[in-house]
C-alpha cells in the first residue's frame, strides 16, 4: 500500500503575527519558514517520492521550492481540493479577537457544528481534503505500485482532518491533534489505514528503501493487527 507523506507548510508571517491566514493572498514564509523549506530536501533526502501534490497557496508553493529545485523531474500537480479551508469573515483577523467570538467555543468543541460566516462548513473542508488524499493515494499506488511513497504539501487544518479521517475519529475531536509548521504526518491507507507518525518535524529516514528503519517500518511489519509489530 503506498505511504502519504502529509507536510504542512512552514512557518508563515500570518502563524508569527498570530492572524489567521485563510485563503488570503500574499501570505508567505517568514525567515524561520524559509529555513524549515530549506531543510527539507535534507529531511526527505533518498526516500523515493513517486510525486508531490500542493495546495495552491503561496506558502505551500515556497515550502515545496527547495525540495524541486533539487529534484526538478519530480512530478508536482497542484490540487483546489486541499487548499485552505474558507474561513469567510474570519479570513485575516487576529486570532487574540477572534477568542472571543462565541463560535469560537464551536469551534474548539464541537467542530462538525460549525459553518464559518460566509465561508465554508469544517464538514465540507474534511470532505473534500480527505477525498482528496484517498483520490491521490489510489492513482499514484495504481500507477507506481504499492510501496510508493507519495508527498501533499497543505495547512494544518486539513492533515488533522485527513488524519482524523483515517482513524476513524469523528471530526469533533480533530482539535486534538496539532500539527507544527514544517512537520510531516505519516499515513497508508491498508485495512485498517494505519498513522505511522503524526508531526514529526525530524528525520525521516524509516521511509528510505533498503534501510534497517525502513525495515522496521515496512508494510509487512504494520498490517499485523496483534501483537505491536515489529
Amino acid at each position: 500500500m503506498p505511504t502519504l507523506l502529509l507536510l504542512r507548510h512552514g512557518r508563515t508571517t500570518a502563524n508569527s503575527s498570530g492572524l489567521l491566514a485563510g485563503r488570503a493572498p500574499g501570505v508567505s514564509l517568514d525567515e524561520y519558514g524559509t529555513t524549515q523549506a530549506a531543510a527539507l530536501p535534507g529531511r526527505l533526502s533518498g526516500i523515493p517520492l513517486a510525486a508531490a501534490v500542493h495546495s495552491p497557496l503561496q506558502r505551500c508553493a515556497e515550502t515545496l521550492a527547495p525540495l524541486l529545485a533539487e529534484r526538478p523531474d519530480l512530478p508536482v500537480h497542484v490540487d483546489e481540493r486541499v487548499t485552505e479551508c474558507d474561513y469567510g469573515e474570519w479570513t485575516n483577523r487576529a486570532l487574540k479577537d477572534l477568542a472571543d467570538e462565541p463560535l469560537m467555543a464551536t469551534v474548539r468543541t464541537q467542530p462538525s457544528a460549525v459553518t464559518f460566516p460566509g465561508g465554508e462548513s469544517m464538514r465540507a473542508m474534511q470532505a473534500r481534503v480527505a477525498d482528496a488524499a484517498r483520490d491521490w493515494d489510489a492513482r499514484l499506488g495504481a500507477e507506481h505500485g504499492p510501496d510508493a511513497i507519495w508527498l501533499m504539501c497543505t495547512h494544518g487544518d486539513n492533515i488533522k482532518a485527513i488524519t482524523a479521517d483515517a482513524l476513524g475519529l469523528h471530526l469533533d475531536l480533530f482539535q486534538r491533534l496539532a500539527p507544527h509548521p514544517a512537520s510531516v504526518t505519516a499515513v497508508r491507507y491498508g485495512n485498517p489505514p494505519l498513522l505511522l507518525r503524526f508531526g514529526d518535524t525530524g528525520d525521516l529516514a524509516e521511509f528510505v528503501p533498503r534501510t534497517e528503519a525502513a525495515e522496521r517500518d515496512s508494510a509487512e511489519a504494520t498490517e499485523t493487527p496483534v501483537g505491536g509489530g515489529a
